[in-house]
């Protein structure tokens, strides 16, 4: 089969005759096929053993039929080559067993090698690009600097962010060189799973809706700024028309202003903001990706297909969509149920694009 570049063509605001979807977390646990691997192995040496991450990677377009691969990994992977002990505990997620509280601590902190220590990711691009040659597009990604510093900070998952925040306010300094050192290693390392192969790249902010505006522009905006800059200008000077940046800020709505003023190619916006009003206020020079309940999944197909057809016509026939949820897939989601959604976007937007 031909490759389908709709995805591509879509981050780049270009005309298609459908709008591409893929899923957050599509190479996951609702997939029975993913958990059989699961069974036997560590989710860490999965992300490390590069047969494994693309088998799970390649899941997703073969059996539900997604326009576009994101390598297996996680936004955590960096975290040993910079020292903090990292662990995925059994029930409980990431871990942090030397979690950064002090100056000192900041002080102690390396920027990681992105090929000395995450070669297994470049070696799982370069694969992927391969098994994907006559298929869809790939995506890279990795995390935003406060959402890596509010893991590092806090020692796992959070919802109340109480030191991450206390290190903000109290230690602007210690704070400001945290955020740097996370934003270097996020620019090499994003620049490197170009130069493996990776054709668009999404930065995760996800749990920067947690702090308010005014900290979003002063303490978080500069320090995404400058990846997503650094970034842009170097898929453009290493690749033919340059490598969309996807910049998704979960739970920022709110501050929509804000996060275009930190850049992106295409602005991911979380199931909290209406599409019409995403459309009056997202620039235009943006494209936009999103913004489907992911819970929508377990809808009636009926209800679940109005509520796509809701966002595809309010979109319209403004360049530059690319349908996904607005957060990771949950677990146990019917995979027949999400290889219908994928089916109902490609539907209803050939339709609406085809009436234009």
């Amino acid at each position: 089969m031909p490759f389908d570049d709709t995805f591509l063509r879509a981050c780049r605001r270009e005309p298609v005759d459908h709008t591409p979807v893929w899923m957050m977390r599509q190479a996951g646990r609702y997939l029975p096929e993913y958990r059989a691997i699961r069974e036997k192995h560590g989710f860490l040496e999965m992300c490390r053993t590069p047969e494994l991450a693309v088998e799970v990677s390649m899941q997703p377009v073969d059996l539900v039929g997604v326009d576009a691969a994101i390598m297996f990994s996680d936004i955590l992977v960096s975290f040993p080559g910079m020292g903090l002990d990292l662990e995925f505990a059994k029930g409980e997620g990431p871990v942090i067993h030397n979690p950064i509280r002090t100056a000192a601590d900041v002080a102690k902190l390396r920027v990681a090698d992105p090929h000395e220590h995450t070669g297994f990711v470049m070696e799982i691009l370069k694969t992927l690009r391969r098994e994907l040659a006559d298929k869809v597009p790939l995506i890279g990604f990795a995390g935003a600097p406060f959402t890596l510093a509010s893991y590092a900070i806090e020692g796992h998952g959070t919802r109340d962010y109480e030191n991450c925040k206390a290190l903000m306010w109290s230690d602007p300094v210690a704070w400001d060189e945290l955020l740097t050192k996370f934003a270097d290693t996020t620019i090499a390392y994003l620049c490197a799973q170009i130069d493996a192969g990776a054709q668009v790249v999404q930065l995760f902010d996800s749990w920067v809706g947690y702090v308010a505006p005014y900290d979003y522009e002063r303490s978080v905006l500069p320090h995404s700024r400058r990846v997503i800059s650094a970034v842009r200008e170097y898929g453009q000077k290493v690749v033919e028309g340059g490598v969309p940046v996807i910049h998704f800020a979960n739970g920022a709505t709110s501050m929509i202003d804000l996060v275009m003023r930190a850049g992106g190619d295409v602005i991911g916006l979380d199931w909290r903001m209406d599409m019409d009003l995403a459309i009056a206020l997202v620039d235009p020079r943006f494209a936009i990706q999103g913004n489907i309940d992911p819970v929508a999944l377990f809808a009636p197909e009926e209800a679940l297909s109005a509520m796509v057809e809701d966002i595809v016509m309010k979109v319209g026939a403004r360049p530059g969509h690319v349908f996904n949820l607005g957060h990771g897939i949950h677990k146990t989601t019917d995979p027949a149920k999400a290889r219908r959604f994928v089916e109902l976007v490609h539907e209803h937007s050939a339709r609406v694009l085809a009436a234009k």
